[in-house]
């Protein structure tokens, strides 16, 4: 083998001549090679032997002799001695490419994404085609009755998005013509046999397919069980029995949630799940009985559940089913175990398909790409914002010494592109998993991040619907909910004095009762549901996705980046994150009620 010179593109230093180093990697040597402004350095022995200002290729012949081509000529370590190009003395060697090369991978690929009307759908979709307008096309598998409404919500739904106006400047009046011939509609279901596919399309996708991508989730954390099992864990099982069928296929990528992690503690590192694994049998003392989890029975028994109960029962059964189902195997709630499930059954049944499993942690609005702040729908910590500022929420159950663990959207996706171009290129039949996560690397604290929401809206108040300034006061952590819940009926009193007056209506006392009595519990219902994560003890590790930068470029890192050490937590939260909330989520509407 031919030594290689690992050289970084621009700004680097310190890099070292070594025999098949993989990225990451590092191995001591006598020689490093500096770039800096064009100009490119040899050193040796702690003493700089050339300075070239043009580089071509850089050779070793020994750890006495380093060479550089420059202009036809060549360099040895004593910058007196000239060889000329194609010396037989000068072994000329290839320059390690340091980079995944995203672009040149998705080049001519055939792409199926699931769940592409959704948040990271849609912003996945963006960074695509914006990066590498050469993707020969994506088969977007959508929800609905025929190919015309397959269509319709393609153009509606993804297409007039706001977050596809940057992709509109770039094509101008090509726009929808580019995305036509790019985003394939197909109609689909992950819950239904065959994904729902008909049979010419999934022989078609079947045939063409170099990637698959499952985004598709129910993220409702008190889920229905049937609801939630039926998406989050026979979904991947349907869609990885269709990707065994993939004459091509290099890749199968499913988006998970670092929290199927559940009720772990401490560092929480970025290993698979076992078919049967359980977050209780974990913590249980030697010698307790544990009923053994098995993914299939659960499939099974939610099925028998749901036939044996009356119709106008269902939905409440449904969802405390899903609650019983989850706290006796450990998990917090219906969402997460439904996905840990979902990830078993893939480590299970995968067989030689190569996966990828992406674990981002709560994901918010972009930071940077396509523009700072967009966002869709209310996510994890957006109703308490909202609410916040609108004057309904003066405080909320939290750990002060908590940690949040938030990833922009943006970051989630470069982390998913990285991944896949990664191991689509290596095609080795294994499965890793990459955790896109802040806590353990830049954690975000409950306590630093209530005077932010404070900063901001006080700054920048909502406005109530006479127009006038919203006036918050700082916001209050509360450690217990008998601490919360008396806090609640104390604001919900001042917002309603019902004993002001002697004069007042009985009725409408009632009436401003029912509404503080059901303000406290909608408030408390959300404190409750919320807990399992404002109170989390786990931080996920993500040394995994740290080592995945290590093998990109610096070109790549700056299109692709997803370091989540570098977010600057006031600045993306005052100026990009709520900003953000309010315009694509409130849309202006200032002021509404809880």
């Amino acid at each position: 083998m031919v030594p290689s010179l690992s050289l970084k593109l621009f700004g680097i230093s310190g890099s070292s001549f070594h025999r098949g180093v993989q990225c990451g990697e590092s191995r001591a040597s006598p020689f490093s090679l500096t770039r800096n402004s064009g100009i490119v350095c040899c050193h040796g022995d702690d003493q700089i032997s050339s300075v070239l200002t043009r580089k071509l290729t850089v050779t070793s012949l020994d750890p006495g002799r380093a060479v550089m081509e420059t202009s036809g000529l060549v360099l040895g370590a004593n910058e007196k001695d000239l060889l000329s190009f194609g010396d037989q003395n000068a072994l000329v060697l290839e320059q390690q490419d340091e980079s995944i090369g995203i672009v040149k991978f998705l080049r001519q690929k055939v792409l199926l994404i699931t769940g592409a009307t959704g948040f990271l759908g849609k912003v996945l979709i963006e960074k695509i085609l914006r990066t590498a307008p050469e993707v020969h096309k994506i088969f977007v598998m959508i929800k609905a009755s025929d190919k015309e409404a397959a269509a319709e919500r393609l153009n509606n739904e993804i297409i007039r998005s706001e977050l596809f106006k940057r992709l509109e400047q770039i094509h101008g009046k090509a726009f929808q013509a580019f995305m036509s011939s790019k985003l394939i509609p197909v109609v689909g279901n992950l819950c239904e046999p065959n994904l729902g596919l008909n049979e010419d399309d999934a022989r078609l996708i079947a045939e063409d397919v170099d990637i698959i991508m499952n985004s598709a989730a129910n993220t409702t954390f008190d889920e229905r069980y049937d609801a939630a099992v039926y998406i989050n864990t026979r979904g991947p099982m349907q869609i990885l029995d269709f990707a065994k069928r993939c004459n091509k296929l290099l890749l199968f990528v499913q988006v998970s949630t670092a929290y199927v992690n559940s009720s772990r503690q401490g560092r929480i590192m970025e290993k698979p799940f076992s078919n049967g694994e359980s977050i209780n049998g974990e913590t249980l003392r030697l010698g307790r009985q544990q009923e053994q989890l098995s993914v299939e029975d659960e499939i099974k028994f939610v099925a028998k559940s749901k036939k044996a109960l009356e119709d106008n029962s269902v939905a409440q059964m449904m969802k405390e089913l899903g609650k019983q189902r989850s706290n006796k195997f450990g998990w917090q709630d219906t969402y997460t175990f439904t996905k840990a499930m979902g990830e078993m059954m893939i480590e299970s049944l995968r067989g030689n398909v190569p996966v990828v499993i992406i674990r981002p942690s709560v994901i918010e609005s972009t930071y940077w790409e396509p523009f700072p702040g967009w966002m869709e729908g209310n996510r994890m910590m957006d109703p308490i914002i909202m609410n916040y500022g609108k004057g309904h929420l003066t405080g909320f159950l939290v750990d002060p010494d908590g940690v949040i663990d938030v990833v922009p959207a943006d970051m989630v996706v470069n982390a998913i592109l990285a991944a896949t171009a990664k191991h689509g290129k290596e095609g080795k039949p294994e499965m890793n998993i990459y955790q896109v996560a802040s806590s353990v690397v830049n954690p975000l604290v409950f306590g630093d991040l209530a005077p932010l929401l404070y900063e901001h809206f006080k700054q920048s108040p909502l406005l109530d619907s006479t127009g006038n300034p919203i006036q918050v006061t700082p916001f209050k952590l509360f450690s217990s909910m008998e601490d919360f819940g008396a806090h609640l009926w104390q604001q919900t009193q001042d917002r309603y004095p019902l004993g002001a007056s002697d004069n007042l209506n009985r009725k409408l006392s009632e009436k401003l009762q029912k509404i503080c009595r059901k303000s406290v519990e909608q408030a408390k219902y959300l404190a409750n549901i919320y807990q399992p994560y404002t109170f989390y003890g786990g931080r996920f590790d993500n040394s995994n996705t740290r080592r995945l930068m290590e093998c990109m470029s610096n070109e790549e890192l700056q299109q692709f980046g997803f370091d989540v050490s570098s977010i600057n937590w006031k600045d993306y939260i005052c100026k990009v994150h709520i900003p953000g909330l309010r315009r694509h989520v409130m849309k202006g509407r200032d002021q509404e009620y809880l």
